[in-house]
């Protein structure tokens, strides 16, 4: 089986395919994400995280999901532009998705839970806003829990090193 997230498509808010081979040769930051939920304040940390790197081929990909709590009641246009108007978020916002480990989970998040570095029962995301960080081979080298906040230095330096 293929080891790289590159041989996944995927849908954009606006339901559109994307391909994510393009991603190929950029390290990836991806997320899955909520507009309820009490971590959503993360959007702004998340933001300045990708200012702070998007110019040295570094992407931020969040997927909105409901399956905690029914904290994403929004279809995948209204998610992205909660985002945008809200928080300014520039970085791609996905198609609302299921991310829980279960029958309806996504594979990009299968792939990215089974691949992820640690034991596999926390390796998929418990709540949003789990984030994987994706090398530019679309390697997943390491996932962050919900709670680790976007400008935690441990992610910060992560990144730095593999850009």
């Amino acid at each position: 089986m293929n080891n790289s997230i590159h041989q996944f498509r995927v849908k954009n808010a606006q339901n559109k395919e994307v391909n994510l081979a393009d991603y190929k040769g950029k390290t990836l930051l991806i997320v899955n994400t909520a507009s309820k939920c009490g971590l959503t304040p993360q959007f702004d940390k998340l933001e300045k995280l990708y200012q702070e790197f998007k110019d040295e081929n570094f992407e931020i990909l969040g997927f909105p999901s409901n399956d905690f709590a029914g904290q994403e009641p929004n279809t995948s246009d209204k998610a992205a532009e909660f985002c945008k108007l809200n928080y300014g978020v520039t970085f791609p916002i996905m198609e609302k998705i299921h991310v829980k480990k279960g029958e309806e989970q996504h594979p990009l998040f299968t792939f990215l839970g089974d691949n992820a570095p640690g034991l596999n029962i926390l390796t998929h995301p418990k709540w949003n806003f789990q984030k994987y960080l994706i090398d530019k081979d679309g390697k997943v080298v390491d996932y962050f829990i919900p709670t680790t906040e976007p400008d935690n230095e441990k992610i910060k330096s992560k990144i730095k090193q593999i850009l």
